[in-house]
């Protein structure tokens, strides 16, 4: 079973919302802002490759964004990043037989849409590949609040819908591909519903946080994003998580850090404070774990 770590197109958003109510004295120790204060964002997503299925957990922010939009979000390239990041490995969207969302919002899914035409409706990319998105997500996709509508493309859930190939997910569910066993850990911090998927092989773990822990900064318990629905409740289910893949050296998957892909939690008894380890910049077909 191998990992990649997949480059999709890179975002520069405010600081503070990224960092919530923690001020830019602490947050600028971590990432550099611009002069517009924003800070580097990846949308990177992790493919894994088993014997029969190829599996990708979400898709980053694609380049569907029409200019005044992808402006607005700092989306930093026009060309849809994570088909060439795909391409680099010898696929195409076409060879994808599954995609994991952990939820709706637009930085993560937008990359299931085709790039901007102007004039020309977006296309959904991966024709054989299963969706998978969570029960409780997807409701909150279909019926958002007015607090996060702006995060959610309708006419994806619409080409979604419309594919035949959408599969909903509830947090007790289990899925298997070959000798991978995936099971969810459910945040509701964020957005209602949004699934951390928990993979395990072979006594092995590795966890794709989502926007639970977007980063190595949001490792630190206190930190949350401005974005968050229910900062008290996240921090509480990031110590749920961070405590147990400790427990079981674990690896945790960074969506967002513009510099980490992959690390190991840790955490110091004596600063009552979780940290990282063995931090990867990237993965490239690699088998887990890294000896």
């Amino acid at each position: 079973m191998k990992f990649s770590s997949i480059l999709g197109n890179s975002q520069k958003l405010d600081g503070g919302s990224m960092f919530g109510n923690a001020p830019k004295a602490l947050w600028t120790r971590w990432c550099q802002a611009d002069e517009l204060n924003r800070i580097d964002l990846a949308c990177r997503a992790m493919l894994v490759e088993t014997p029969y299925h190829k599996i990708l957990f979400e898709t980053g922010i694609g380049a569907y964004m029409e200019p005044k939009f992808k402006d607005r979000f700092g989306v930093q390239e026009s060309d849809h990043v994570l088909l060439e990041s795909l391409h680099g490995l010898g696929l195409s969207h076409e060879d994808i037989d599954a995609v994991v969302l952990s939820h709706l919002h637009f930085d993560h899914a937008g990359g299931l849409l085709s790039k901007y035409q102007e004039g020309v409706a977006p296309q959904l990319l991966f024709p054989n590949a299963t969706y998978y998105a969570g029960d409780v997500a997807w409701e909150r996709a279909m019926n958002p609040h007015p607090r996060d509508r702006a995060s959610f493309i309708p006419e994806l859930q619409e080409l979604l819908q419309a594919s035949g190939r959408l599969k909903l997910v509830k947090r007790e569910d289990v899925l298997r591909f070959d000798q991978l066993i995936l099971g969810f850990f459910l945040s509701e911090g964020h957005t209602p519903g949004m699934l951390c998927s928990d993979l395990r092989w072979d006594g092995n773990r590795v966890v794709f946080a989502a926007d639970l822990i977007p980063g190595t900064p949001w490792v630190h318990l206190p930190i949350t994003m401005g974005y968050d629905r229910f900062p008290e409740r996240l921090i509480d289910e990031k110590r749920a998580l961070l405590g147990s893949l400790v427990q079981d050296r674990g690896w945790l998957f960074f969506t967002h850090d513009h510099h980490v892909a992959v690390a190991k939690p840790s955490y110091n008894s004596e600063k009552k404070r979780y940290g990282i380890t063995d931090a990867q910049p990237g993965l490239f077909r690699t088998v887990l774990p890294i000896n």
